[in-house]
């Protein structure tokens, strides 16, 4: 991955001076893995992550100096986990992505495979997992596009990390965290008395890369926690994340990462 001048890389984690410059990297982390993927698979299936700081990222995805470099007819967009909201509603993380990037380049809508999280939760997650078994699991003559043969497997999977140590919909004490058969879940979240629909430790373990996106001095503590603490993935679902065959990568500004040695 291209550094920028005023970032560092610790323990594996590469740390960028403040959110702005993060959210740069992630951009540019976007462009490269899309170009590569379509290059060598004739697509690249992405899964974005909700919140603040993947917004920043994808608001400047869609600018020309990143969109123009993405073959977005040969880009197809999913997501890591839903609230079961309306796709309208202010808290929808498909609302999200398509005002920020989605509304905003080239992408055909039938490349948009967002998470109907108006349906009632188990029927949202079993839909989202046909999908996704549709998709990654295609006859013979549909995985040939432009002479690529398409890989099975995510080619990226953005991730948030709460400060309770939470990822994609996978919040510690739920039922999900012990899934490992299922691509997707509905979740209950006690905690936030509602529902998700969010994608397992299976499916995200099988991407050829997943990249956490940290930001900001509210995270630094749990961000320590998970990277250098027990392994004790009930209580911090993000150590569940550990791809089998693909590339993990931490990006993270300086204040989520002040309590890592050397931060």
């Amino acid at each position: 991955m291209g550094h920028y001048s005023d970032s560092r890389d610790l323990q594996g984690i590469e740390i960028y001076r403040d959110a702005e410059r993060l959210a740069q990297a992630v951009a540019d982390h976007f462009v490269r893995l899309a170009r590569q993927a379509v290059a060598n698979n004739g697509r690249f299936a992405v899964a974005l992550a909700g919140g603040s700081t993947p917004r920043a990222a994808y608001t400047l995805l869609a600018r020309d100096e990143f969109a123009t470099r993405v073959d977005w007819s040969h880009v197809h967009v999913f997501w890591g986990d839903e609230r079961c909201v309306p796709a309208d509603h202010a808290g929808s993380n498909y609302r999200m992505a398509r005002e920020a990037l989605l509304d905003r380049v080239p992408l055909p809508p039938e490349n948009v495979h967002r998470i109907r999280g108006e349906l009632e939760p188990a029927k949202a997650a079993a839909e989202y997992e046909s999908a996704l078994r549709a998709f990654f699991s295609p006859s013979a003559e549909d995985r040939q596009a432009n002479g690529k043969t398409h890989v099975t497997r995510f080619d990226l999977i953005l991730l948030g990390m709460g400060d309770d140590g939470h990822t994609a919909s996978l919040f510690p004490g739920t039922a999900a965290i012990s899934e490992h058969t299922r691509w997707v879940m509905p979740n209950f979240v006690e905690k936030l008395d509602t529902w998700r629909v969010t994608l397992t430790s299976a499916v995200i373990n099988a991407a050829a890369n997943v990249t956490f996106v940290v930001s900001g001095s509210g995270k630094a503590e749990r961000l320590r926690q998970v990277v250098t603490g027990p392994y004790q993935p009930d209580a911090l679902p993000a150590q569940l994340v550990n791809p089998d065959r693909g590339r993990l990568r931490w990006l993270a500004d300086e204040g989520a990462a002040a309590l890592l040695k050397g931060g």
